[in-house]
């Protein structure tokens, strides 16, 4: 189970290369609205000793002083990135954060996109919005085309509706990246043409301007998943391909 910083790395992302981390949520605890059987932070209940998240003040800080020493460095930053352990909007003052963010990195990191990792849950808040428009990379999760199956893999908030979140989406004009996880367990498999038929079509209805397919890599609090191969991924979203679409494949 990760447990990170405020302002943790930079690691080395699969997607984004060189990636200097900002977790909105607990150092020591997990706050998310989803409870994904993949997510490499364990399960929510391990997380729950420690609920205090950390201040736009604090994260203003700790971001200044990490891409000072950074640049004092000379180390390159690709992306600065909000992940963490949990949903990065759910931080109250995310809209302020998102701004202090984008003035420091055009201060000491010019060149580095701001990336924000996402299930996509709060975006059709007029305020989370907003500030989702003003990153390089809002990258938002969806997993399945239908809530049962949403319900099995990332174990939602009660709430949850895909067509609410597709239909939230479209406010982006296709100016996001779409995140699709992509596993199997003993009662799901998420290379059947009852998920990636009307995935594609979700795909076609948003047409976002890069689709980021990937799979389990670390870890997983459930027990029996199984890894999708990338070149069953590729075969997959060929379809996307031949079309036009640019998509990320990630084994």
């Amino acid at each position: 189970m990760l447990r990170e910083e405020t302002v943790f790395g930079p690691i080395h992302s699969r997607r984004l290369g060189t990636s200097l981390g900002i977790n909105l949520l607990p150092e020591k605890g997990k706050f998310c609205n989803f409870d994904c059987i993949y997510c490499e932070c364990g399960w929510n209940r391990d997380g729950r000793n420690d609920t205090k998240l950390p201040s736009a003040e604090k994260v203003r800080h700790d971001l200044n002083n990490k891409l000072q020493d950074l640049y004092a460095e000379g180390t390159k930053v690709d992306s600065i990135t909000f992940s963490g352990d949990g949903e990065p909007t759910l931080n109250p003052e995310f809209p302020l954060i998102i701004d202090n963010t984008l003035a420091l990195r055009d201060q000491f990191a010019p060149s580095a996109k701001v990336s924000v990792l996402s299930n996509a849950t709060r975006v059709h808040i007029p305020e989370i919005f907003a500030a989702l428009r003003k990153v390089d990379n809002p990258i938002m999760k969806i997993d399945a085309p239908t809530n049962e199956l949403v319900a099995k893999i990332n174990n939602p908030a009660p709430g949850y509706d895909v067509a609410r979140v597709v239909e939230a989406l479209k406010q982006f004009n296709g100016n996001f990246i779409l995140q699709w996880c992509l596993l199997r367990s003993l009662d799901f498999d998420s290379t059947s043409d009852e998920v990636v038929l009307p995935m594609l079509d979700i795909i076609r209805t948003l047409r976002p301007r890069e689709v980021m397919a990937y799979t389990i890599d670390r870890p997983t609090p459930a027990q029996n998943l199984q890894k999708v191969t990338p070149v069953e991924m590729r075969t997959l979203l060929k379809p996307l391909i031949d079309e036009g679409f640019a998509v990320q494949i990630k084994g």
